[in-house]
């Protein structure tokens, strides 16, 4: 008994050890220069009334916010873009529900890590009865197995998570962890927001508000689209390197134009803004706009998206949306992918343009596509059934013998090469109350509705 009490003191001592009475972060920086210190860092808020944006997700009327007064928290899910506040709400909101703290990167992390800090949080709320919540940076960054060590803990009580994303949650989540989390989603910061920060960076830097100019504030704002830190990163640059080189004040976008930043098109091929853009794209040429069409197509480009990604969706455009309404679509669309592979980039683009373009002025039918998967439909309730004897090859005497190929009908010896016989197998034809392909009164398609009526007479 006297050596389990000690055992049991030893670690009560430990967690101790291990812990203060604040926060625990397993990335911690004992740097206290604050010289040193970022000024994204130096900024950031440590109260929810210092919080600037995300009023929905924040704002008095919010779920968060009634979660709040009870002291208690969900597990959570924050996604949205860089820079807009994930990290620093996290860590407002463990210190509102005044719980032990533990801060980490999923790209530093393994699963053993990720155990050991389930187990110390089963004893923080054992021993120290005080509840922990774990904010994981860049969660979409573990893999399957390390997400599914989290479970037991977050099914348990044991912490409260909080992960934080630039990638779709339901893309890169594991449902079983994700069901168990709500979500959180964060927008970019407003101009309006970001010029509030900019205020503060700069009272923060010991400059004044008339030592930049107006037009300078408002185009670095601009280059942030939407990032806090980018912003403050850019600012504490450029208000250090001309300091450095004495420029005289007011700063203007001329006199300090070789430290201006250049704004950076986003368009990660793993990312969601890479499945958002391929489907505007592909949605402005259906809907005919090819200006819209053309503005996402040059996006895709700057940031540095695969051309032959993009010729090869138009390949498939070409049939799904365009199809028989303009039968040259798919055959263009093939030559503007061709013609990329032997001229490459940039001059490939002018190619490439030219099949955008076509494609969204021209005609639309899916009727094709939409017969195709009707009948894939069809063939999957109704299996193999059998082929009609009179369609079935007759190449030896044996096949012959069996009926097969007896009573066919051969187009080409009646008018107009056509003649009315069965080509469905008879369980289909019984089944079957209409025609899958019924082609549009537009387009190309208008002369093969006519060409099928005329048949018919």
């Amino acid at each position: 008994m006297q050596t389990m009490v000690c055992i049991f003191t030893i670690n009560v001592l430990i967690l101790f050890i291990m812990t203060d009475d604040s926060n625990i972060d397993l990335n911690l920086n004992f740097s206290t220069d604050l010289v040193f210190t970022p000024l994204a860092e130096r900024l950031r808020p440590k109260t929810l009334t210092a919080f600037i944006g995300q009023n929905k997700i924040i704002g008095p009327t919010s779920r968060l916010f009634q979660y709040l007064k009870t002291k208690k928290i969900p597990s959570l899910i924050l996604w949205g873009p860089p820079g807009c506040g994930k990290t620093t709400l996290a860590l407002i909101l463990a210190k509102e529900v005044q719980s032990h703290f533990i801060n980490v990167n999923a790209v530093e992390i393994g699963s053993k890590i990720l155990k050991e800090i389930g187990e110390q949080a089963r004893h923080h709320k054992l021993f120290l009865q005080q509840s922990t919540v774990v904010f994981i940076d860049e969660i979409h960054r573990l893999n399957k197995s390390q997400q599914d060590i989290l479970l037991p803990f977050v099914e348990k009580g044991d912490f409260t998570l909080i992960g934080a994303t630039t990638e779709n949650p339901s893309y890169e989540i594991n449902r079983a962890l994700l069901s168990r989390c709500q979500i959180l989603v964060f927008e970019k910061l407003t101009p309006s927001d970001l010029e509030k920060i900019f205020i503060q960076g700069i009272k923060l830097l010991k400059w004044n508000n008339e030592d930049i100019d107006q037009q300078l504030k408002l185009s670095l704002c601009d280059l942030a689209d939407g990032d806090a830190r980018k912003l403050l990163n850019d600012l504490e640059t450029l208000l250090t390197s001309s300091e450095a080189a004495q420029v005289p004040r007011p700063l203007t976008i001329d006199n300090v134009a070789e430290w201006l930043p250049k704004k950076i098109l986003l368009n990660d091929k793993n990312a969601d803004l890479h499945y958002d853009l391929i489907s505007a794209f592909i949605k402005s040429i259906r809907g005919s706009d090819a200006d819209a069409a053309l503005y996402y197509f040059s996006r895709m480009l700057e940031g540095g998206e695969d051309p032959i990604f993009i010729a090869r969706r138009l390949i498939i455009l070409a049939s799904e949306d365009v199809g028989n309404a303009d039968p040259k679509a798919l055959p263009l669309a093939i030559s503007g992918l061709q013609a990329l592979e032997a001229i490459g980039l940039p001059e490939g683009a002018i190619c490439l343009a030219q099949v955008v373009t076509y494609l969204a002025t021209a005609p639309k039918s899916n009727r094709s596509y939409m017969a195709l998967r009707q009948m894939q439909n069809l063939v999957k309730e109704t299996g193999n059934a059998p082929i009609p004897l009179h369609l079935r090859s007759s190449k030896t005497s044996e096949m012959k013998n069996l009926g097969y190929g007896k009573d066919y009908l051969y187009p080409h010896d009646y008018l107009k090469s056509f003649v009315v016989q069965n080509y469905l197998p008879d369980e289909i034809s019984k089944i079957k109350s209409k025609k899958f392909y019924e082609p549009k009164d537009i387009g190309y398609e208008k002369h093969i509705r006519e060409y099928q009526e005329w048949l018919k007479k």
